[in-house]
């Protein structure tokens, strides 16, 4: 990425370290509330490689917890650990296990306590309504309806030889060419319901005596669905599975939370009450941040705020594992990457940041290949540690002479890389660091109200966060001309301080630039 020196270019490096030493956990922190959480979510295999196979892994993660927690992120959402016969291990193998490529458990629960000890907060991504083939629960019960498993799937045929597939095929490609079976699984057979609700527990309590030491702090539950696939063969799932298993995990912990990864991708109001989970995604408003568009925004925070009921909340991301990387989606500029990325991160909700994202990492699904998990390889490309793409600790598992890697997004020297936009203070990195400074220094920014000024046919946002006497005010341009916060007499009387530039006296009716961005708070 080219560097370019915007009127909103990153704040002066001392403000930076200023606000990074009042935000920056200790070693052996407290976990941060839950409405102080910055999400940052990790493709494990894409992440950093700690022995030289070019598969990111547990201790290369580990290594790096201090970059994430000196990012601003306080809390770590992985993607399956299990192993599994794809490269994003969904679809697994075996349930209370780790993918070998990733490490061991020990490893895992070391990295869980490193994690602990900076005052991250650990999530694990779970996927159970499915197995691959290679599980036992289907290796052992294929045509054996008498199987100690043959329950535990559901099945086409009372002979138990043709199980009920994911969607509406049998075998789905895996990047490397095999086609492999995906199974149903059976989720009111009381064998399932019980191994569920103890690896869950286990997960979240490994010693079992309700102290949590050492367990994870929730789950994003993927692909959650009431009728599972709209089949009509596994439904009425938030009563009859969700619930229960969801209701002894807050048993044994109460402060655990859990994530629904919302089948449908919108507002997630059933989830949130009938499915009874703590945080759905805001897909909707996902959609009106990567049009860069006012009134779908401003329309959209109304409609997530409508469907989000107290002591529920929304996760807010411009990116995650499945979807176009936003500097892709944006075309490249710089400037629009940022105001992405300030309205994200102090909207009302928890943030999330996938990735790379931070370093405007680039990818769109590939095109013109045969259907299989391979299309969203771009999106999941190895995180640029160092400008040079091939360096020790690169997790390029993916290199070789296909299209994911022939026509990758990410080349050496590129100027996408944390080597390279360390040393640059206006570089995207920065503007990250700076945005996630503000939002641990500022109350209001992680558990105030929110309140949309200039509801007009302008192109400036103005979004008002604010707890008790204290107010930040976030003005975004979003068009192509200069625009004036038409705000009136709404913040008459208050003192504001420009909190990008030293907390210079700033008037919140100044000329906005195309794209500029400005954080204005009261003293």
């Amino acid at each position: 990425m080219h560097t370019i020196r915007r009127w909103f270019a990153a704040a002066p490096a001392a403000l930076l370290l200023a606000l990074a030493a009042a935000s920056a956990p200790a070693g052996d922190a407290p976990p941060p509330r839950a409405a102080d959480e910055v999400f940052y979510q990790v493709f494990e295999r894409s992440f950093r490689d700690s022995d030289g196979d070019r598969i990111g892994d547990l201790r290369g993660l580990t290594g790096k917890l201090d970059y994430i927690r000196d990012l601003g992120a306080t809390s770590i959402l992985l993607t399956p650990l299990q192993p599994s016969p794809y490269y994003h291990n969904y679809f697994a193998t075996a349930f209370k296990a780790i993918e070998p490529a990733y490490g061991s458990l020990d490893d895992y629960f070391a990295f869980v306590r490193a994690a602990h000890a900076r005052g991250l907060k650990v999530y694990l991504d779970e996927e159970f309504q499915y197995v691959a083939e290679g599980h036992p629960w289907w290796d052992n019960a294929i045509c054996q309806p008498r199987a100690p498993y043959a329950g535990h799937l559901l099945w086409r045929d009372a002979q138990h030889c043709t199980a009920e597939p994911f969607l509406d095929r049998a075998r789905w490609q895996g990047y490397d060419g095999r086609d492999i079976g995906i199974a149903m699984v059976d989720l009111h057979d009381p064998g399932v319901q019980r191994y569920f609700r103890e690896l869950l527990l286990y997960w979240a309590d490994p010693h079992g005596d309700g102290s949590g030491r050492d367990g994870v702090d929730g789950f994003r539950l993927d692909h959650m669905m009431d009728d599972l696939d709209r089949k009509g063969v596994d439904r009425d799932l938030f009563a009859g599975f969700w619930t229960p298993l969801f209701r002894a995990l807050k048993a044994r912990r109460p402060g655990l939370r859990l994530i629904a990864e919302q089948a449908g991708w919108g507002y997630g109001r059933d989830w949130l009450v009938r499915g009874h989970v703590d945080l759905v995604f805001a897909f909707p408003l996902r959609g009106a941040l990567a049009k860069l568009d006012k009134r779908a925004i401003v329309d959209t925070l109304r409609a997530t705020a409508r469907d989000t009921p107290p002591g529920k909340d929304q996760i807010v991301f411009l990116e995650n594992h499945d979807i176009d990387r936003y500097m892709s989606l944006v075309g490249g500029d710089p400037a629009k990457a940022r105001a992405g990325a300030a309205i994200a991160l102090l909207l009302k909700g928890e943030p999330l940041v996938y990735y790379g994202q931070e370093l405007g990492m680039r990818g769109r699904p590939l095109k013109d290949v045969p259907v299989s998990d391979a299309i969203q390889i771009p999106m999941r490309e190895a995180f640029r540690w160092q400008a040079e793409l091939e360096a020790p600790g690169s997790a390029i598992w993916y290199r070789g002479d296909r299209p994911w890697w022939t026509g990758r997004y990410n080349r050496s020297h590129d100027g996408v890389s944390l080597e390279e936009e360390q040393a640059d203070p206006d570089s995207l990195y920065h503007w990250y660091r700076t945005l996630l400074a503000l939002r641990r220094a500022r109350p209001e920014l992680r558990e105030g109200g929110q309140r949309i000024l200039c509801d007009d046919a302008s192109a400036v946002l103005c979004l008002l966060r604010e707890d008790g006497a204290r107010r930040t005010l976030l003005l975004v341009n979003l068009g192509a001309a200069d625009a004036r916060p038409a705000l009136g007499a709404k913040l008459a009387g208050a003192a504001w301080a420009d909190l990008l530039h030293g907390g210079a006296d700033a008037s919140p009716a100044a000329l906005l630039h195309p794209m500029q961005v400005r954080i204005l708070g009261t003293r």
